[in-house]
This record gives structure tokens, sequence and C-alpha cells, in this order.
């Protein structure tokens, strides 16, 4: 399982971020007027569509709704982007378990690092000022984020873009992910792919995954992972 590059997802997987993306939704919400508020169950269901933009219209369509029309949408995505970075500025988030020690060793050991993501680029590098002060490009070598790409996970374009960027075959990278829609997405790219669970993820069937661990602390790794 030798690797040239790691490629990971973000959300719940380098940190358990999505409470934080479930407040955001709420918070704009509830400043645009609007009377949806997002329970954890609301959420845990709504993970299964991936792409932020894509759960409104989802949640929308559930409710039998014509509004928020797509137009308003965009507008509430950009809005919850900017207040998920306020909240994610002001702390209280941390890497989950590993992973700054994976990241950095492995950039020790000349193996790079990228990321593959629904999310978007502007909440890569509020995740990355927040956990290590320092923007996206700083940490990674590679992002693809998902507004970069025709088809979000499970889809798997967003990690053959990042394939691409990296200048890597899928048999030279070892892929992380937390949730199905990763884990599928990454396969989908032949990539093999390890899953560590995310509270709202852990309910979920990871068949195909090399292997699905606890976090990413050196003692859970396989020895090829620790450089």
């Amino acid at each position: 399982m030798t690797a040239k590059a790691l490629i990971f997802d973000v959300d719940g997987t380098l940190a358990e971020t999505e409470e934080v993306h479930r407040a955001a939704f709420n918070q704009t919400f509830q400043e645009s007027g609007m009377d949806w508020d997002w329970s954890v169950n609301d959420y845990t269901s709504l993970l299964e569509t991936t792409g932020g933009k894509e759960r409104m219209r989802r949640h929308r369509d559930d409710l039998a709704k014509i509004f928020p029309d797509d137009e308003k949408i965009v507008a509430l995505y950009k809005i919850k982007t900017e207040i998920c970075a306020k909240i994610l500025s002001e702390g209280g988030i941390q890497l989950r378990p590993g992973v700054a020690d994976l990241i950095r060793n492995a950039r020790n050991a000349g193996v790079k690092v990228a990321v593959a993501t629904t999310t978007s680029r502007e909440n890569v590098d509020a995740l990355c000022q927040s956990c290590w002060g320092y923007a996206g490009v700083d940490v990674f070598d590679v992002i693809a984020a998902g507004d970069e790409v025709d088809l979000k996970k499970p889809a798997p374009d967003v990690f053959l873009l990042a394939l691409r960027r990296l200048g890597l075959l899928a048999e030279d990278v070892i892929a992380f992910a937390d949730s199905l829609n990763g884990l599928r997405s990454a396969l989908a790219a032949g990539i093999k792919t390890l899953v560590t669970p995310s509270m709202y993820t852990a309910h979920q069937n990871f068949a195909g995954a090399v292997r699905v661990l606890p976090d990413l602390s050196q003692k859970n790794l396989p020895k090829e992972l620790n450089f």
C-alpha cells in the first residue's frame, strides 16, 4: 500500500465540521426569514446528498415547495459560506486525531497530500486557517473542490481531478474518507480507500474500504503509512 500521494476528504475526515455547517445553515435560514431549521436527524439524512446547494434543493423538493428557487439557493449558500468561515475563525474546531501528524509526516517523507472534497474552496481555506493557521495551498499540494467538477460525489469526478493535478495514477495514491459517498467516489476513481467514520456516518456500511479505522492515530495506521 505504498503511496506517492494521500488524498483526503474534508468535512468529517479532517475534522468533525458537519455540526459547524449545520449551525451555519440554520443561522442563514433564520437571518433570511425562512422557517427551515435542520435538526441532527434532518442533517444526517440530508448528508446523503453531497453539496450544500444540493442539500437545500433536496429539502425544498422534499417539502414540495418552489421557494427558494435555484437562484436564491445560490445566494443563500454564499451567506452560509461566510457564516461558516466566521464560526471557524473563532476557533472551537480541531483536527481529528492523527490527521496533523499523518500530513506532516507524509510531506516530510516526500509524499504529496491533496484534498478531494464536495465543499467549496472557501470552506477548505477556512478550515485550514482555523486548524493550521495557513491557507489551503500552504497545507496541501493539490486542492480539488466540488464547484470545479460537473458531478459531485459519489461520482468520481473530484478524485479524478485531484489525480490529474497531482500527475499520478490511481494506483499511486491512497484516499481517506469518512462517508459512504466519499468511499464510493474514491473507489469509482480506482483509488484504495481508508475510512474513518464521523459522528454523522458511523451507521453507514463501508464495504470496499481497505480498512475502517476509528481515527488516523499512528497506532491505528497500517505500517505503510507510518512515514
